[in-house]
């Protein structure tokens, strides 16, 4: 296939990569030996704030049951990045368009980022446990709160813009409080999200597009004379 002259070489698709494993894993390294479980810091006011928290499931801190939850989701992360190893260089080899190949890596570089943290934060940190101001500490291999695979994703990002209640008539939720945007989350989050939208919002423009001649072809069953003419 001819090299779309959008794409972009391995090169860059790695360094992008790199560079947000990089820039993900140094704050989470941060947070997590810097500040207490639910300490916070203000950003922007009272509507962007550092705020550490951990969880033991996917992104935007949404989880799945107990440890045979965590170990599957884990497992599924890694089958999922081995795939995205072999999709990305498949795709920048045919030469796809560029803006493919970086939301792509945008969401493979959040997938590592947070399977790191699955794999060996568990081996590698101590614990941080809530309702104390206890700063969790880098330990030798295997002297962590957990074991290999069981390990907490570090979340510090939160955005509360604005809280409201719910009107009264709705069934269910009626006069429940309402916050926008609750869930803590990280870069490697933010880096899956962001290239998941922007691949559908552009998803047209970045996949190649099936060009269909039309050629229709008359069949007929009648003989043709040598000698016929058109007038």
């Amino acid at each position: 296939m001819t090299a779309h002259k959008k794409s972009i070489t391995l090169t860059t698709v790695i360094a992008l990569i790199i560079v947000l494993l990089v820039a993900d894993q140094a704050l989470k390294f941060y947070i997590k030996t810097n500040f207490f479980m639910d300490e916070e810091y203000k950003l922007f006011g009272n509507w962007g704030k550092l705020h550490f928290v951990e969880n033991a499931g996917m992104a935007w801190g949404i989880e799945l049951g107990g440890n045979t939850g965590k170990l599957l989701l884990t497992l599924f992360r890694v089958v999922a990045v081995s795939f995205g190893v072999y999709y990305i260089i498949k795709i920048v080899r045919e030469g796809m368009h560029r803006g493919l190949i970086i939301c792509i890596a945008l969401i493979f570089a959040g997938a590592v980022g947070n399977l790191i943290d699955s794999l060996f934060y568990g081996l590698i940190f101590t614990e941080s446990p809530r309702g104390e101001t206890t700063l969790a500490q880098l330990v030798p291999w295997g002297k962590g709160y957990g074991t290999f695979l069981h390990g907490k994703v570090v979340d510090m990002f939160y955005f509360p813009v604005f809280h409201a209640t719910w009107p009264t008539w709705i069934p269910v939720i009626g006069g429940d409080n309402f916050e926008f945007f609750s869930p803590v989350f990280n870069l490697a989050d933010a880096c899956i999200s962001v290239g998941v939208i922007i691949l559908l919002l552009f998803q047209t423009t970045f996949l190649p597009k099936k060009n269909k001649e039309y050629n229709p072809t008359v069949t007929t069953n009648s003989t043709i004379s040598d000698s016929a003419q058109v007038q």
